[in-house]
């Protein structure tokens, strides 16, 4: 078989499996921006400091003893 004749078998089946698809589906109109009446979506009340923890401060802490009680081997001295 000829690579021309390969080729235009090709394109023979795309063209014919593209034809078997489906039509497209119609594209949904959606309202004018500049319309003041145009219906749009409510948008409920959300507090800005919704979900946010209240931190206290805490007092001082030795951090020596901090930094010794994360270091590797914790509890040893040098």
């Amino acid at each position: 078989m000829s690579f021309r004749r390969a080729v235009m078998g090709v394109v023979a089946l795309a063209s014919a499996v593209a034809g078997c698809s489906p039509a497209p589906l119609p594209q949904a109109t959606s309202p004018d921006p500049a319309d003041p009446q145009a219906p749009a979506a409510a948008t409920p009340y959300k507090p800005v400091l919704a979900g946010t923890a209240a931190f206290t401060p805490v007092g001082l802490k030795p951090w020596r003893e901090l930094n010794d009680s994360v270091a590797p081997g914790a509890g040893r001295s040098p």
